[in-house]
């Protein structure tokens, strides 16, 4: 696989790519003429609190007071998000407690409610795969059962070519991992996210693109609450996310999608 180096500056060029449609869409980057700054930041995060009440602030990194504890510790405690400056990977992890605010703050609470209990040497099974969805998650919302069947099943051709129409209207995709949207700055084959699907009604695909943010915000925290979505990483299913429709230019032959090294046939179990 190719080694990611990302940009050393601030750069616009990656608004080319469709996987960042949404963040153009809501949060106009294409108009920064350099990084886009905390104070920014915490102009959208107004109003953003905690699971403990707490509003959220991106803080600089160097500024953050770490008498607190670890990272997830720190937040839970003084609603302070430790960001390092000019760089990609903080920045879209603010951009994904914007967009998916209960989410982030209820799995954050899901950390430190680990950490009480075990403390920070050993991760559980929980925690592990809380930080495979922020790190790589994918959000698939779906109306048709047969859609994400496909995806599950590896059968890519089914799932992006021949129902590649109902993208948008039966099925879509969220970007969660901050990572994943690192490395798609210089998107190369081989990315893959982590899936997790969620049933949502047909009105869902109706809804103006920020109330779509906060239905799926919603939902995910009821389902990881009450079907324990994340206790283990069995729900997180592979995903060549460069092979979703409208977010990677290349995917629009379908010869692209024969390329098995990237999209790759489910292994079978054999007797």
């Amino acid at each position: 696989m190719k080694k990611f180096e990302p940009y050393q500056d601030w750069t616009t060029e990656f608004l080319q790519y469709g996987v960042f449609d949404h963040l153009g869409s809501l949060f106009g980057i294409e108009k920064n003429r350099t990084w886009p700054t905390l104070f920014q930041l915490n102009q959208y995060a107004a109003g953003i609190t905690q699971c403990n009440g707490l509003q959220i602030e991106f803080i600089a990194q160097d500024d953050i007071d770490w008498q607190h504890g670890y990272y997830e510790e720190v937040i839970y405690k003084t609603g302070h998000i430790p960001t390092r400056l000019n760089n990609w990977h903080d920045l879209f992890g603010a951009f994904i407690w914007l967009l998916f605010p209960k989410t982030k703050a209820f799995l954050n609470a899901l950390h430190v409610h680990d950490i009480n209990r075990f403390g920070n040497k050993e991760r559980t099974s929980m925690r592990n795969a809380i930080t495979l969805f922020d790190e790589c998650g994918v959000v698939i919302p779906f109306f048709d059962n047969n859609l994400p069947n496909y995806l599950q099943e590896h059968e890519w051709n089914n799932a992006f070519v021949t129902n590649r129409a109902e993208w948008g209207h039966r099925i879509d995709a969220y970007m969660f991992g901050h990572a994943n949207y690192e490395m798609a700055t210089r998107p190369f084959l081989g990315l893959t996210g982590k899936a997790l699907y969620l049933a949502v009604h047909h009105e869902f695909f109706e809804l103006p693109l920020k109330s779509r943010y906060a239905y799926l915000d919603n939902l995910l925290i009821n389902q990881i609450q009450e079907k324990e979505l994340l206790k283990d990483n069995q729900n997180l299913y592979p995903m060549p996310f460069l092979g979703i429709p409208t977010w990677y230019d290349g995917n629009k032959d379908s010869g692209f999608y024969q390329n098995t090294a990237y999209f790759r046939p489910k292994r079978r179990k054999t007797l």
